[in-house]
């Protein structure tokens, strides 16, 4: 007990600033990405040859810059967007800016997730629909998006997470956070105790994110 008293005294600010650092970059990082990622993912699904609005051009090149976003590891995309990032928040570090990259890199993968969501409703609905009159924008919103909302919310879990783990390696070049702390004090300075206690951090995000997405998904399924 006393140990823990002790590492609590000289750490535990440190961890807590290094806990919320980690938790403002990731929360707005999600956001954003979420707002680029879903219109993209929608586009994907309706310019497809199969889709409401089939543009099949549009489409093929909607699809390869997805796929280039998702090619580059986060690491490169990181060190690669730094003067882009000084140019859009007027730093490249700090938390400010370690959200542009992450953002970046998150909305392609959440486009494509959003985009296998969709292809899995039932294409009966979307023919009741139209029966109805409704239009595309309509369909997108109350049967696309609706009849997809467990699965994207399962996703969230998985997007969340990843961005978490981004947020840690953009600790590397001077993001702050957790991951910042696992390195200068866990690695450089060879203090396993903060890099445990990081760990332990990161894991308990990690299972309660996990625990309320798949609560939140089961009670959509029944509803």
């Amino acid at each position: 007990m006393d140990f823990l008293a002790t590492f609590f005294d000289n750490y535990g600010m440190l961890l807590a600033q290094g806990t919320w650092d980690t938790l403002l970059m990731t929360i707005v990082s999600t956001f954003f990405a979420y707002v680029i990622g879903i219109p993209l993912g929608v586009l994907c699904v309706l310019t497809s040859p199969k889709g409401l609005m089939p543009r099949r051009i549009f489409n093929m090149v909607l699809g390869w810059i997805i796929n280039i976003g998702r090619s580059i590891p986060f690491i490169i995309l990181l060190v690669a967007l730094i003067p882009f990032t000084r140019f859009i928040v007027g730093t490249s570090l700090g938390v400010p800016g370690a959200i542009v990259p992450l953002v970046i890199s998150a909305a392609p993968f959440i486009a494509r997730m959003v985009e296998q969501s969709i292809e899995e409703v039932d294409g009966g609905l979307v023919e009741a629909a139209q029966s109805f009159g409704a239009n595309t924008w309509q369909i997108v919103y109350k049967v696309f998006l609706r009849e997809a909302l467990p699965s994207l919310v399962r996703g969230f879990a998985i997007v969340f997470i990843t961005i978490l783990g981004y947020s840690a390696m953009a600790g590397c070049v001077g993001a702050g956070g957790l991951g910042d702390i696992a390195i200068r004090y866990g690695y450089q300075r060879y203090q396993d105790d903060v890099m445990i206690a990081t760990v332990i951090i990161l894991i308990v995000i990690v299972q309660i994110v996990q625990s309320a997405c798949n609560y939140a998904a089961r009670k959509m399924d029944k509803s």
